[in-house]
């Protein structure tokens, strides 16, 4: 599906099952960042990134979270080799991304362009 250019950019998605929500940009990075894990509905967040090195990984960091992506992994790191927190799940391709973000209740994740799936939501961020 071709995409007008018009709205292509970084979109966080959501599993379709999650309530319609709207995130602050703040909020939106500390999900990514994994210091927000659950839901207001106290339902644990499964969060899915792709590839340091992926051009839409790389994209969303900044335009999205404010932040690049070296930045996102010192705090993996640091929480995962501290013993206080674990890393995102990591897929390899975006098809990957919409794949398991459907899959898998209380997930969120991010394409590039609306994703053409209703099986996902997209989550709008401010």
């Amino acid at each position: 599906m071709l995409i007008p250019q018009a709205l292509v950019g970084q979109e966080l998605i959501a599993n379709k099952d999650l309530a319609d929500k709207v995130l602050s940009r703040n909020e939106a990075r500390l999900f990514f960042t994994l210091r927000l894990q659950r839901w207001g509905d106290d339902q644990t967040v499964k969060v899915f990134v792709l590839p340091d090195d992926h051009p839409v990984h790389r994209e969303f960091s900044k335009t999205v979270l404010g932040l690049f992506p070296y930045q996102l992994r010192r705090v993996w790191d640091r929480q995962l080799f501290s013993g206080t927190g674990q890393a995102p799940i990591i897929v390899s391709s975006e098809q990957e991304m919409l794949q398991r973000v459907a899959s898998t209740p209380n997930a969120i994740g991010y394409v590039e362009g609306v994703p053409g799936d209703s099986r996902v939501r997209v989550l709008e961020v401010r």
